[in-house]
């Protein structure tokens, strides 16, 4: 049975391998004799025409289309607006975060589909890295994926549920507290146990969570737009806010922060406030999650080179069009001091405006969304965790299907077929996350990790052009594409780290941890 892969917002997608088309990559051996050493893919035109593929090249550029779009649009533009309000100085500085957000996704997902159609691989950006920089920066990669990023999104998504159903009876500050914790393992515990019956059973659950993302987009949208027609046939009837109409987008103003404090923005240094909006672009790429899976569809295109560039250049911009009137809606929806202080802005919204009853309504939707993203990336997590178990980066332990413990490395003979140790792995590490953090912070801290890598990616991707010109491109993007991401993420990253340094912290000691393991077992595997 193939492997599949599925995205943070449960829709599954099949992991990348070759085809018959001229199109299609060169074979990489990741798992050649050694520790975790792999041979560089060959990049001649043969090496090309004699791949056989597993799945059928049937889906066509407005297929593709749709399948970014239901991969991308999640929980964050539901949930990431207040994190990235209160780290502005006011609305249209937010809306051009959303926007910077869009573009970095846009040039990413560009870049990662060139190294997609040159080097094929599973586990993310881990080939890539590993085949340009490395075993040791590939097992960095795959380390942090599955220790740091994927726990950290699946607590992320669980706080997010527990507080859009509070937020719908009006309790917003409560998030901090030992009760919404628990509550949050609780909401994990179900969808880890929901992966663990079988890939079907996961599976059968996507098509019910891809639609309410757009009706609540949608609502959301409608909302405003009401707003706007209502204050335009009567100024004074007080519906929503009334900041969008009374105050400049552009000005400066004080932003009230979750603890109740304010930042003056005339007050602060250029410095800090590049910090500041480090943080919140943090919050734009969290909720554009999902843009680096443009690489799974290319293994059903019939044309890659063609269909795949037209796909993302159509997709990612109706994406980035759909998100900024979400988050415009919201400035017209609500007083703009009340964004900045919840995660659950879209059902504060609608509860303002509607009442709770609508409220409820709109909560519901989104605990939808959130529990879809929460079992596409369970389902991702435990996946990610076998990739790196068959490269032995990882216990075997980990690589076993259908069965609890070590004595389920041999042949699976269960009726599941779920990666169950894998999955108890990542839920037992995002549930330390729940304990400790908070989702601004983990927000960060995802950020941090994730982009990283995403810059080393997106440079290796430059040097490659460099040092293997005759690679073979089917898609190859001007070069400029790779290079503004390089520059902006790796800004964003620095000038991150430096912002949030608890964050940066724990992400150092992930990797100081990770280089340990990794040279450990790599002297045990020598012994044995």
């Amino acid at each position: 049975m193939a492997d599949s892969h599925q995205t943070n917002d449960g829709l599954e997608q099949p992991l990348l391998t070759a085809d018959e088309a001229e199109e299609s990559p060169p074979q990489v051996d990741s798992r050649a004799a050694g520790y975790g050493t792999t041979t560089a893919p060959a990049s001649s035109r043969k090496a090309h025409e004699e791949q056989r593929g597993t799945f059928t090249r049937n889906l066509g550029a407005v297929e593709a289309f749709g399948i970014l779009v239901s991969i991308v649009i999640g929980s964050g533009v539901f949930t990431s607006p207040g994190a990235i309000d209160t780290n502005v100085p006011s609305p249209g500085a937010a809306l051009l975060v959303w926007l910077l957000g869009g573009v970095l996704a846009w040039t990413g997902a560009s870049t990662v589909a060139e190294l997609s159609t040159a080097i094929p691989g599973e586990g993310g950006v881990q080939p890539y890295l590993q085949y340009i920089l490395g075993e040791v920066a590939g097992f960095l990669a795959a380390w942090t994926w599955v220790v740091a990023v994927m726990p950290a999104t699946l607590a992320i998504l669980s706080i997010v549920f527990v507080e859009s159903a509070f937020s719908a009876a009006g309790v917003t500050d409560q998030a901090a507290g030992l009760p919404h914790k628990l509550l949050s393992v609780l909401v994990l515990l179900v969808m880890s146990v929901a992966n663990s019956i079988s890939t079907k059973a996961s599976t059968r659950l996507n098509g019910f969570f891809v639609l309410t993302k757009f009706v609540t987009i949608l609502a959301v949208v409608v909302a405003g737009l009401a707003v706007v027609l209502l204050r335009i046939r009567d100024p004074d009837r007080d519906v929503g806010g009334r900041d969008w109409f009374e105050k400049s987008w552009f000005a400066y103003r004080k932003t009230t922060n979750p603890d109740g404090s304010e930042t003056d923005w005339a007050k602060l240094g250029q410095w800090d406030t590049l910090g500041h909006y480090s943080a919140a672009l943090y919050g734009a790429l969290w909720a554009y999650f999902g843009w680096d899976k443009a690489i799974y569809v290319s293994a059903e295109l019939r044309s890659p080179a063609r269909q795949l560039p037209l796909a993302i250049n159509s997709a990612i911009p109706t994406i980035v069009v759909s998100f900024l009137a979400a988050n415009a809606a919201y400035y017209i929806l609500l007083p703009w001091k009340v964004i900045s202080t919840t995660d659950s802005v879209a059902v504060t919204a609608i509860t303002r405006l509607l009442g709770q009853g609508f409220g409820i309504v709109a909560a519901i939707l989104i605990c939808l969304v959130v529990a879809g993203s929460l079992l596409g990336n369970s389902f991702v997590a435990g996946r990610m965790a076998v990739a790196a178990a068959n490269k032995d980066w990882f216990p075997r332990l980990f690589a076993a299907v259908g069965r609890i413990g070590p004595h389920a490395a041999g042949t699976n003979k269960s009726a599941s077929d779920a990666p169950i140790n894998a999955i108890i792995l990542s839920f037992i590490l995002a549930t330390v996350y729940i304990l400790v953090g908070n989702f601004r912070a983990l927000l960060t801290f995802n950020g941090l990790g994730e982009y990283t890598f995403f810059f080393l990616t997106v440079l290796g991707a430059i040097i490659l052009r460099f040092r293997e010109p005759g690679l073979h491109r089917p898609y190859r993007p001007f070069i400029v594409v790779p290079v503004i991401f390089a520059l902006v993420s790796g800004f964003v990253v620095v000038r991150g780290a430096v912002f949030a340094p608890v964050q940066a912290g724990v992400l150092l000691a992930v990797w100081a941890s990770g280089l340990a393991f990794y040279w450990a077992r790599r002297r045990w595997f020598a012994r044995v």
